[in-house]
């Protein structure tokens, strides 16, 4: 996974918004002891070639760990989510987007 801390973003995003690590990308190749390049996606306009101080290596789910499942709720046929709390609220070109959990 990659760290976004660096990354520059196209649009003005609230860095605490913005999720600390990006992706599931594969490593093509180790270039030193410590850069390796990655295959990224083409709309990910970034150098290939990262320190491997920005790359954390993924990890699966541990086995008994709990996962809470978000569930769907109908109203008038239409699919909602259930929010428990909402963190955040901003307005970005006349749309209101909420930070929830």
């Amino acid at each position: 996974m990659l760290s976004t801390k660096y990354l520059v973003f196209k649009r003005r995003l609230v860095k605490k918004l913005v999720d600390w690590y990006n992706g599931l990308y594969i490593i093509e190749e180790i270039v030193s002891t410590n850069t390796v390049k990655l295959q990224l996606f083409t709309s990910v306009r970034i150098h290939p070639v990262i320190n491997i101080s920005h790359i954390l290596q993924y990890r699966e789910q541990v086995e008994g760990q709990k996962v809470k499942e978000v569930k769907l709720v109908k109203v008038e046929k239409v699919e909602e989510w259930k929010v428990e709390k909402i963190f955040n609220k901003r307005k970005v070109r006349e749309v209101v987007k909420y930070l929830v959990w």
